[in-house]
């Protein structure tokens, strides 16, 4: 029979264990949970009219991940991917934001690729209100104005007319100088606004403007009608906003009509990339055109060659852009910022996030990034390039420093324009 001090010393020694075991429970909870990986979220453009770039931009991502991952993760955790095929629809994003936020409960997320998928997410992740690094919208946040919106494609803080001020500073410096441009866009929000600004110049310059039209975003089957118009128009400058499909059949075009112009080039998307190039060839001789990156000692940013690297070997032998010289090295910068910013903070809180976003430069391999208050780069670096001394069928001179020469900005330039087009 239990004696008074027994029954005492056992409910003692019960109630000891007891509430060791719980504090024991409680110490560890917050270290599984530290454990946890942190989500980015997404939706890329996988398949669809943009697969080729969505496909070398998850190529990208992933190997920042790994990067990160190997040198300790965000907040001392593995970094975890969760993204969907948005198929290049703009119609099916609303819907995948919705769910990684409210479903698969990431941490963080980051834009699809393109002006057409980015602004269908701006809602939903403004209702969130969480921190939105975009992947090549041009003026998005025109008419969103959210201040947790950070773009990485080096625009300017005045993205429409920073996208084309390069391609009219050229022009009006030439003696004589141009009197003349033909307009044309594809009928899409990204094509649309670069016409836009170029629109906003020529009128500004006093160029007459003797033709200005859009075309289907898909393309037509054959360019040339729209060429021939361009033509009669005897416009000294062509300025156009294209997406792929409609930039290899408009220098398709304007090579076998004999396109005579002071200028020619400006907005066309698919000429930065190496298949493209490679599928164009001499075609492409004399083109002014857009650009973020290209070999030039100028744009030789710490890191990028041996990103480059990793990402050709990781590229060979598939279907994505062999070289990726034109997304791949943003789409590793755009999480590379939001990376350090996270690191910096020290936590999972947007508002913080944000506010050092806003008021941090950031290394990266394309050089150092700030942002304007309106979430573009805070200064223009939308580089002007024309082709020199292509080659039919072959790839590997777009390796080489000199095929696309940097005429602007005069910070990164490499050399002077060869004028007129043709």
């Amino acid at each position: 029979m239990k004696t008074r001090q027994q029954s005492l010393f056992a409910k003692w020694t019960k109630s000891f264990v007891v509430a060791t075991g719980i504090a024991v429970t409680l110490a560890m909870m917050p270290i599984a949970k530290a454990a946890d990986p942190i989500k980015i979220g997404f939706s890329m453009t996988l398949t669809g009219g943009l697969a080729a770039a969505g496909q070398a931009a998850l190529a990208a991502m992933k190997i920042w991940k790994d990067d990160v991952n190997a040198s300790g993760g965000l907040l001392g955790r593995s970094v975890e991917f969760v993204y969907y095929d948005d198929a290049t629809n703009s119609s099916k994003v609303p819907g995948i934001y919705a769910k990684l936020i409210n479903i698969d409960k990431v941490d963080l997320v980051v834009s699809s690729y393109g002006t057409n998928l980015i602004a269908p997410a701006m809602p939903v992740v403004m209702r969130k209100k969480m921190v939105f690094p975009s992947l090549f919208g041009l003026a998005v946040n025109e008419r969103f104005k959210y201040k947790n919106y950070f773009q990485i494609m080096p625009a300017g803080p005045e993205p429409k007319l920073d996208w084309s001020r390069g391609f009219f500073t050229l022009a009006m410096a030439q003696n004589p100088k141009p009197q003349s441009i033909a307009l044309l866009a594809a009928d899409s929000e990204f094509a649309k606004n670069a016409v836009a600004g170029a629109r906003a110049h020529a009128q500004s310059n006093g160029l007459k403007i003797v033709y200005d039209k859009t075309y289907p975003p898909g393309g037509t089957a054959d360019f040339t009608p729209i060429v021939r118009a361009i033509m009669a128009s005897n416009a000294d400058l062509v300025y156009v906003g294209s997406y792929p499909p409609g930039s290899v059949g408009i220098t398709k075009a304007a090579s076998e009509l004999g396109l005579k112009a002071k200028m020619f080039g400006g907005g066309m998307v698919g000429l930065q990339y190496a298949g493209i190039q490679t599928n164009l060839g001499s075609k492409l001789n004399g083109i002014v055109n857009y650009d973020f990156w290209v070999p030039a000692s100028t744009l030789n940013f710490e890191g990028v060659d041996t990103f480059l690297k990793k990402y050709q070997a990781a590229a060979a032998g598939g279907k994505i852009d062999p070289l990726g010289h034109y997304l791949p090295p943003y789409a590793y910068a755009y999480l590379q910022v939001l990376g350090t910013a996270v690191n910096a903070v020290g936590k999972i809180d947007h508002a913080a996030i944000g506010e050092h976003i806003r008021n941090n430069t950031f290394d990266t391999v394309v050089g150092p990034v700030s942002f304007a208050p309106n979430g573009e780069w805070a200064n223009t670096r939308t580089l002007q390039v024309q082709f020199r001394g292509i080659k039919d069928n072959d790839m590997s001179q777009f390796e080489n420093e000199g095929t696309r020469v940097v005429l602007y900005p005069d910070s990164v330039k490499n050399g002077d324009i060869v004028y007129p087009y043709k």
